[in-house]
């Protein structure tokens, strides 16, 4: 029976914790779309044991965050929420959705002479 050799953890779980650590979202993109990719990495390293804790996630995916999210992040910790990861990035696309107006939609009428 041939045997495996299997991969040390610490070198899988180094650049999942690199990658969740060293995540940036970018000014102007979608919370959305960026909450997506920290769940994501968030399910990797709990798949590889990395031994975070859910306040640890959350810190982290708040440190992640532009300045534009700045007033979410004082009244987030400011009143002390205890929220799960999914909770947090739904309230995150709620902030958006109210703080990020989009342009008016513009009517025209067109007459014909």
């Amino acid at each position: 029976m041939k045997e495996e050799n299997p991969v040390p953890d610490r070198h899988i779980r180094y650049p999942a914790t690199t990658a969740f650590f060293g995540t940036k979202m970018a000014e102007g993109s979608s919370v959305y779309s960026h909450g997506i990719k920290m769940l994501s990495l968030v399910k990797k390293l709990e798949d590889l044991k990395a031994g975070l804790d859910n306040d640890t996630y959350i810190d982290v995916i708040l440190q992640s965050l532009p300045p534009s999210n700045d007033p979410f992040i004082i009244n987030y910790n400011m009143n002390g929420l205890e929220k799960s990861i999914n909770e947090l990035i739904n309230m995150l696309v709620q902030y958006e959705a109210t703080t990020h107006r989009s342009a008016p939609a513009v009517t025209c009428s067109c007459v014909n002479t």
